[in-house]
């Protein structure tokens, strides 16, 4: 799957419909909720609501999100789904090899990380991080 592949959840609509019949998990630097697309295409949305900050830390952590996705999803991420993203305070502060982990665990704990041998490319690995 390419990066052009991947569509984007734009109405409230398509958010809520992921909210209500999604699977979810959080992680300490974001929230991820997919729901199965019955038109097979996979798509991602990104929100963070005001407990993250002003706008401009809203953008930021939004900005994050994107940037994290862009790089893990088209290799990771199960093919038709709908995928939402939702910054959280976190999200801002922690470094960018953790967000990733928190995105890829994410993805298996809601049953939509893609088998290594499936796909375009294998799963980048994992760090080892100690916290």
């Amino acid at each position: 799957m390419t990066r052009a592949a991947l569509g984007r959840l734009k109405r409230r609509a398509e958010f809520l419909r992921a909210a209500a019949q999604g699977r979810k998990f959080s992680t300490p630097g974001l929230v991820l909720q997919a729901v199965t697309d019955g038109q097979g295409e996979t798509r991602i949305g990104f929100t963070c609501s005001k407990k993250v900050g002003n706008a401009v830390a809203r953008n930021r952590a939004r900005r994050r999100l994107k940037s994290a996705a862009a790089e893990l999803m088209p290799s990771a991420a199960a093919p038709g789904n709908d995928y939402v993203l939702i910054g959280r305070t976190e999200t801002l502060k922690r470094p960018y090899a953790l967000l990733l982990q928190d995105l890829r665990l994410a993805l298996k704990r809601v049953g939509a990380l893609r088998a290594a041998g499936e796909g375009d490319a294998a799963l980048p690995p994992t760090e080892s991080v100690t916290r």
